[in-house]
């Protein structure tokens, strides 16, 4: 995730997500409760819970895996 990049806030009716941090410091909003998680740090986020990842670093990438299940194929529900 490029810096100054951000998802927009979502949830998933069915699909559960795991984030799982790789390099650099991810800031995620879940439910309007801001976490800050670095390298090597992982979150559970589940079914409904409104979401997002954000990468405000000025100068470094942000690299994480996510695991969804089931698919988050058309369970992609983004907020306005």
């Amino acid at each position: 995730m490029l810096p100054g990049s951000e998802e927009l806030l979502h949830y998933h009716n069915r699909a559960q997500q795991f984030f799982y941090i790789l390099n650099g410091k991810a800031i995620i909003e879940i439910d309007d409760v801001v976490l800050i998680l670095h390298s090597g740090d992982g979150i559970q986020i589940e079914p409904g819970r409104r979401h997002r990842i954000m990468n405000k670093e000025t100068e470094e990438v942000l690299e994480f895996l996510v695991c969804s299940q089931p698919s988050t194929a058309d369970d992609r529900h983004i907020l306005t």
